[in-house]
């Protein structure tokens, strides 16, 4: 199968935009990430996905901990800051939840413990222990197709 239908494929299922951020003694780091999903209520649990080379991979392990921000329909220059787009000139400021890095003004901010790792494909697999959520009433960020979107606000007939 060729590599480009895989990805083609895969990148008509739209999701929502996320940095997962983590903090190590060298400091908070953050990458957008659409590898993320939740896993179990009882014990909460998330699961976010990384690519084997990826910086983020060791900050992660060194830590123990990161957080997973989903982005608002406001904070596309974040994702593109936070996916090595485009050069900031400015410093990204981080707030704190439960002790970890998290976006301010993302429409979700969860905190989490490693709880667990698995190494599938070219990809680790993080399973998270939610300790704390922080919540936003904002419109969500979306990709598909290699496009960032927004969604139509909701309409309530009367």
């Amino acid at each position: 199968m060729d590599d480009r239908l895989f990805r083609n494929a895969m990148g008509s299922f739209a999701t929502g935009v996320t940095v997962i951020a983590t903090e190590t003694n060298a400091g908070a780091h953050g990458m957008t990430a659409n590898a993320f999903m939740s896993q179990s209520l009882e014990p909460k649990l998330v699961i976010i996905s990384l690519k084997e080379d990826a910086h983020m991979l060791t900050k992660i392990k060194e830590s123990g901990q990161f957080s997973v921000n989903v982005l608002s329909e406001n904070q596309q220059d974040l994702s593109r800051i936070f996916a090595g787009q485009v050069q900031s000139e400015k410093e990204i400021m981080f707030d704190y939840l439960d002790g970890k890095p998290v976006i301010p003004g993302a429409i979700a901010q969860v905190a989490c413990n490693v709880k667990s790792e698995y190494v599938e494909g070219d990809h680790i697999i993080f399973i998270g222990q939610v300790t704390d959520i922080h919540l936003e009433e904002e419109e969500p960020l979306i990709f598909s197709k290699g496009k960032y979107r927004t969604l139509e606000k909701a309409v309530i007939a009367k």
